[in-house]
């Protein structure tokens, strides 16, 4: 869709630390993690929600999903994760995407009011993509 962030990202016209390239979906590093290694998970066809989302597709894009929590665990050492989507209301992007955060005990995570911790540095950012690539990749 022309005029897209995420669709941008998704046919490489814009620079994103990528976590993911599958045939179907498409997982990168958020620009303004709550936590360092939050990742968005899109499909790679443009769907405005969740509810757009086929039928059919809704296994499989929550499979990524699902590798990605685990990813979360055995590359970053996070004791869990967060997984998330809004559809339409604090939707930023409007393209169907799924937050997966890794979670801590008492990382201060609380209701709604979640801090933002930027990365280092773009190689910080670089280095916390390849960590959760390669969990993704192993068998």
């Amino acid at each position: 869709m022309s005029g897209c962030v995420f669709c941008e990202i998704i046919r490489g016209e814009r620079p994103a630390h990528r976590v993911l390239d599958a045939p179907d979906a498409v997982a990168f590093l958020d620009t303004r993690p709550l936590f360092k290694g939050h990742t968005l998970l899109v499909p790679r066809t443009h769907y405005e929600t969740l509810v757009d989302l086929p039928e059919t597709e809704i296994g499989p894009f929550f499979t990524h999903a699902r590798m990605l929590a685990a990813a979360m665990e055995t590359a970053l050492g996070a004791a869990g994760s967060f997984v998330a989507a809004n559809n339409r209301i604090s939707q930023s992007v409007p393209h169907l995407h799924v937050h997966v955060v890794p979670r801590n005990p008492k990382d201060g995570l609380r209701g709604f009011f979640w801090p933002r911790h930027k990365y280092a540095s773009e190689a910080e950012a670089a280095e916390y993509a390849e960590r959760l690539s390669t969990a993704l990749n192993q068998p």
